[in-house]
């Protein structure tokens, strides 16, 4: 078996934009080093001043360099045949393809990555970078973050594993059954083996244990897998970090949503754009003003204390003030229709008794007020959606009570309830937002029959 010990240094651009700025290999035989080749490359595009900074090469040093498709037909010969082995090989690798791509050419080959060969061999060390290893090896590292320094003390490192490997694990981690050459270079495989192909959420980690990326999924196995096979420039940052994985099983794809919208909201993940800011809504709230007024209003959920109903849009909040006037004869202005003073004059709402010209008594039209604000608190509906659970012993619940989400949780389901205010015991408490009941009746709406209990025909929840 030969090998090929490679490293490049790049622009440091994103994605696809990052180009090879100096490339070096060496030959090995698994016994010795055969031959090697090394050369600066003119990326033709941009160093990122960060990356001189690191490598010391910048625009002026490559210029004169041959450009990529000059070296490609001489770099394919040198791989011919040989397994790709570099320090944190899916970098390097996945590069490399690109750079051959542009110029109409295929790359594959079989790759072994010494990161993960180090973790085996040399378990339990604090740390697998290239420097941090060479310290703890003895090994000799010179010019550091330039492809021959940083390859030659590769080939110091892959003789002294393949010396150290009494079980030859190195040959399953390049053989094409074992599956692992996707897998992030500091993620142990046997993370990535236990995950099960089944509803929930799952959790990338770093090195420090922080989680950094939060997901769902129907099949947990497939999802994170596909991450890992994922080269968007995000996705590519995300799994050189991840260094073990986690999981919650949820039993039901809309458990796994709202399980996963409750953990980024609370713990901000480093890789998690989307519900990072709660899009809490607006919520109609009743005060009383300096005349003594009762007055109805909206605003956004987060300034609202005691919310009467919660909306998705602003929109929303002024079509249900509208249809309050209506019914119960309120005023536009005192409903926040209306901003000026005077007479009210909404263009569709004509039925104001005249509180804000002082033709009605404040008592007379509070009453009104307080009845429309009794519809509100009682007409938001209440009831528990249950799902399938994650075993077949028991089913999941998501409680909403007066229109407000309260959470979700689990039941065996031979369980007995005996009233409503039993659930509570099964649910996780969670914060109501706009995200998680838009998802809720997302669901209501594409399922014909959702099996729902409701307050008043609560009894026992019987398995199928």
């Amino acid at each position: 078996m030969e090998f090929v010990i490679v490293d490049i240094e790049t622009t440091g651009l994103s994605g696809a934009d990052n180009r090879v700025t100096e490339i070096a290999m060496i030959l090995h035989d698994g016994e010795q080093v055969q031959d090697e080749f090394q050369s600066l490359v003119n990326p033709q595009v941009p160093i990122s001043p960060f990356v001189t900074g690191l490598t010391g090469i910048d625009n002026q040093m490559v210029q004169d360099a041959p450009p990529f498709g000059e070296l490609a037909e001489r770099l394919l010969e040198l791989m011919e045949n040989r397994v790709f082995v570099a320090h944190n090989v899916q970098f390097d690798y996945q590069v490399l393809r690109s750079e051959f791509r542009r110029y109409g050419l295929e790359f594959y080959r079989k790759k072994l990555c010494t990161v993960r060969w180090s973790r085996k061999v040399y378990p339990g060390l604090g740390s697998y970078s290239l420097g941090k290893l060479c310290t703890s090896l003895e090994i000799p590292l010179k010019d550091r973050h330039r492809a021959k320094g940083d390859a030659d003390a590769t080939v110091l490192l892959f003789e002294k594993l393949l010396a150290a490997d009494q079980q030859n694990v190195y040959r399953e981690m390049i053989s094409r059954a074992s599956g692992t050459s996707a897998i992030p270079s500091l993620l142990p495989k046997e993370d990535f083996d236990r995950l099960p192909e089944a509803p929930g959420i799952y959790f990338f980690k770093d090195r420090h244990a922080n989680i950094i990326y939060v997901g769902k999924a129907i099949n947990i196995k497939k999802r994170v897998l596909g991450h890992f096979y994922d080269k968007k420039a995000r996705e590519v940052a995300l799994c050189r970090e991840t260094a073990a994985l986690d999981f919650e099983l949820s039993g039901s794809e809309l458990m796994a949503l709202l399980m996963e919208s409750q953990e980024i909201k609370k713990r901000y993940p480093k890789y998690n754009r989307a519900q990072k800011r709660t899009n809490k809504g607006y919520a109609l709230t009743v005060y009383k003003n300096r005349k003594g007024i009762l007055q109805l209003g909206y605003n956004q959920s987060r300034f609202v204390t005691n919310p009467l109903r919660t909306f998705f849009s602003v929109h929303e909040c002024i079509g249900e003030l509208e249809r309050l006037c209506l019914k119960y004869e309120l005023c536009p202005r005192y409903t926040q229709l209306q901003s000026h003073s005077g007479q009210c004059n909404h263009y569709r709402i004509h039925s104001c008794k005249g509180i804000c010209m002082d033709r009605e008594s404040v008592e007379s039209y509070n009453k009104r007020v307080e009845k429309a604000v009794e519809m509100l608190t009682m007409e938001g509906e209440s009831f528990a959606l249950v799902l399938a659970g994650r075993t077949s012993s028991e089913k999941g619940l998501v409680l909403v009570e007066k229109g407000m989400y309260r959470g979700y949780g689990f039941i065996e389901k031979d369980q007995e309830v005996r009233c409503w205010s039993d659930l509570g015991h099964y649910i996780t408490p969670a914060q109501h937002n706009s995200d998680v009941l838009r998802l809720i009746s997302m669901y209501l709406r594409s399922n014909k029959n959702p099996e729902l209990l409701y307050p008043e025909a609560m009894g026992q929840l019987q398995g199928e």
